[in-house]
């Protein structure tokens, strides 16, 4: 088996302007963040972002990184809205593909299974339809004769994730309350890259945990990056919580001013540095 560890700047080093880039987690909750800082930090522009949809998406609308976003909502959780989104929302720097999230589910589903779509019920009889006027709708071939939404799947050039652990060759643990889709994405992507907070050996993902917990597999994982605190300022359980105060600093910060402090040339251990001074000053 091979060995796939690599740095978050090599992550970027692969990605290229202009793919459909699919980004795991959940509003606030365990984004790759900081595979996210390492794109932002690169001149990778013109992103089709795939996302149930967080501060990743605020990040890099705010950059002026994403051309098309595809997604059920984008929300820091504690703040409903995602500030950064809203704002490049509302002066038309990005186009908007809003699906429903079990209709975003299936479109990973159906990408993931090499399919060109999913029948789904979601969506009938909702604006969904009506602000996604590409969506194409099918009947069942059978004698029920229902009419379903044809959900287009969602396929991906690449996957960023972030896990618990995750070993050498790619498999990956998650050790919090939900897998987010995190191997959906992995599934549907071209390439698939997870960060994790700890490097393990293969035998300790499953020594004190349920088999189930092993959500990732390696034959679907391109490379692997051990960053510690690599979901910051989302949550990642259960090695912390989100960072309650510094997420409100950014959703009230102006986007020039949080990019100079803390995504400066340095890599992770520089935004660390900033983020601790930053919580020393509020005490």
């Amino acid at each position: 088996m091979s060995d796939k560890t690599m740095t978050a700047g090599e992550v970027a080093s692969r990605l290229r302007s202009g793919m459909t880039l699919g980004i795991g987690g959940w509003g606030a909750r365990r984004k790759p963040m900081a595979l996210v800082r390492a794109l932002l930090r690169s001149e990778i522009t013109d992103l089709t972002v795939v996302s149930y949809g967080g501060p990743d998406v605020g990040l890099l609308a705010a950059a002026g990184r994403i051309r098309r976003l595809v997604a059920p909502f984008a929300t820091l959780d504690s703040v409903p809205l995602e500030p950064h989104f809203r704002a490049a929302r509302e002066r038309g720097a990005l186009e908007l593909t809003e699906l429903d999230e079990a209709m975003f589910m299936w479109g990973l589903h159906a990408a993931a299974n090499r399919l060109p779509f999913l029948p789904v019920r979601a969506g009938i009889g909702s604006d969904v339809m009506r602000v996604n006027p590409g969506l194409r709708t099918v009947t069942s071939p059978y004698e029920d004769g229902e009419t379903l939404v044809a959900v287009p799947a969602l396929r991906l050039d690449a996957a960023l994730v972030h896990l618990n652990r995750a070993d050498r060759h790619g498999n990956a643990q998650y050790l919090g309350p939900d897998p987010y889709f995190d191997d959906l994405f992995c599934e549907a992507a071209d390439e698939a890259y997870v960060s994790c907070e700890q490097l393990v050996e293969s035998a300790e993902l499953t020594k004190d945990a349920a088999p189930q917990t092993l959500l990732i597999s390696r034959h679907s994982v391109t490379g692997v990056v051990e960053v510690p605190g690599g979901a910051h300022f989302t949550s990642c359980a259960a090695h912390y919580d989100r960072d309650e105060a510094f997420l409100r600093h950014y959703a009230s910060t102006p986007w020039p001013e949080f990019a100079e402090r803390f995504l400066l040339p340095g890599g992770e251990a520089a935004y660390r540095r900033a983020v601790a001074a930053w919580h020393e000053e509020q005490r």
